[in-house]
């Protein structure tokens, strides 16, 4: 990361870590033709009443050759009207957080639980959950990633199929799916914002997700 984004990034108060050696990118390239017409069906996907107020879909981001697999909540805002999950603040503290376990965006591959916003930012319904993550299963099968890391308490309850505390579930190793990926749980960008002092705990994360992945 560049000096200048640190200095933008500390002027909006967001802690900066440091950027290390990045781990290499391990995972086997999915066959392009299965992942177009898998972002052809979420583009056009009609399943719940979220397509008739989002903006457009958004299906994920990076490196569909990646070692690293995020997974967040449900677009937000910005999301939804730029077509990425991750953008403005919450994205800007996600970018610093993976400096610090030597990555970039381009490097790691990030998707959400949900491809379309919900109004208002509201948190997932199920009945969308149960809908829309076949999408996120097909994504995860076909980048088969060395490592998941859930960001926030709603991913965290999807892929662990809990309602236990993001308290209780992070600084763990769990495994996932058919595949058994391991998987790690950490705090979402978005509340480190309101709770900077979580932002120690998550740091902990992610030399925990730096370990699993060399």
């Amino acid at each position: 990361m560049n000096i200048h984004k640190f200095d933008y990034l500390d002027a909006m108060g967001i802690q900066a870590w440091q950027l290390k050696k990045s781990p290499l990118i391990t995972s086997n390239l999915p066959a392009i033709d299965e992942w177009m017409n898998l972002r052809t069906q979420v583009i056009n996907c009609t399943a719940c009443a979220l397509s008739k107020t989002r903006t457009q879909t958004v299906f994920g981001v990076g490196n569909i050759n990646a070692s690293l697999m995020l997974i967040g909540e449900a677009p937000g805002f910005h999301e939804d009207k730029q077509g990425e999950p991750f953008v403005g603040r919450a994205g800007q503290l996600l970018n610093a957080m993976l400096a610090a376990i030597g990555m970039e965006r381009e490097n790691v591959y990030i998707a959400n639980i949900l491809k379309c916003r919900p109004p208002e930012n509201r948190d997932p319904l199920p009945e969308e959950v149960n809908l829309c993550t076949s999408f996120l299963e097909k994504q995860i099968a076909l980048i088969k990633p060395k490592l998941l890391l859930g960001l926030g308490r709603i991913a965290a309850h999807y892929l662990l199929n809990t309602k236990s505390s993001l308290a209780q579930l992070r600084n763990k190793i769990y495994n996932y799916g058919i595949l058994q990926t391991p998987l790690i749980i950490t705090y979402h960008p978005a509340y480190l914002l309101r709770n900077p002092r979580d932002k120690s705990k998550a740091f902990q994360d992610l030399q925990l997700t730096l370990k699993n992945l060399m």
